[in-house]
């Protein structure tokens, strides 16, 4: 007769769990194997003003949209710990990058003329793209932003470009995956990947982007089509 008898679960805690400390390591903590990495990071809220920002963000956005924009930003910042990306910089970029989405016509134009905002013939078309380049300018002019890779991220977020650097990449697709989005048959697969395979999960994103749009038959940005093309030769020749 087979022996049935279950082993006994274990009752350790994890504060249980002997860790290494500082005495460990002669009471000196940059000996610790890790810290290194540590030695200049910033904490997230003496970066920036998260709570004022968020403040001003929430009286320029419909409840949905904020909602939306939180979830970006701890995507973003999940997806930054897991590629080695500076994560204040991506929750940064994820809390606005759609800080100029919930403008109407009026005060979407008139920002755009005050700041020189150059727009495309596509953009003139299909004024939703405007948002994205127009919240750069936002987010530099009304949040105090003025670190380039997290302005050209929000710039970006939208459209896509080819060979996007990280910061980019990583704010493009966690507003695609973000957890409030609505189910898609793509979605699960591409957040089952993204975490080892970002590239992998652009092509995904950008393809499914494309075919979305052929379907409501509306225009697709050229960056969008050079952006798609770029991910899938990358895949390809891998």
């Amino acid at each position: 007769m087979a022996d049935t008898k279950k082993e006994p679960k274990s009752t350790a805690l994890v504060s249980d769990i002997p860790f290494p400390t500082a005495e460990s390591y002669g009471k000196d903590p940059a000996a610790i194997p890790g810290t290194d990495i540590l030695k200049d990071t910033v904490p997230l809220n003496d970066a920036y003003d998260f709570v004022k920002m968020k403040k001003r963000l929430a009286k320029k956005l419909d409840p949905k949209r904020y909602e939306h924009s939180m979830g970006v930003a701890y995507t973003a910042a999940a997806l930054a710990m897991a590629y080695g990306e500076d994560m204040i910089k991506a929750y940064t970029a994820g809390v606005l990058h759609d800080c100029a989405k919930c403008l109407n016509d009026e005060e979407r134009d008139e920002c755009c003329k005050k700041y020189d905002v150059e727009l495309t013939q596509i953009e003139r078309d299909h004024p939703f793209l405007i948002h994205a380049k127009l919240g750069a300018v936002l987010a530099k002019e009304k949040y105090g932003v003025e670190d380039p890779e997290i302005l050209s991220a929000i710039r970006w977020h939208t459209t896509g470009r080819p060979d996007m650097t990280m910061l980019e990449a990583i704010i493009f697709s966690a507003d695609f995956i973000e957890p409030n989005r609505k189910p898609l048959i793509c979605l699960p697969k591409i957040r089952s990947i993204i975490f080892s395979d970002i590239d992998m999960a652009l092509c995904l994103i950008l393809e499914q982007t494309l075919v979305h749009l052929e379907h409501k038959g509306q225009a697709i940005d050229e960056y969008s089509m050079q952006a798609a093309e770029y991910y899938r030769k990358k895949i390809n020749e891998r």
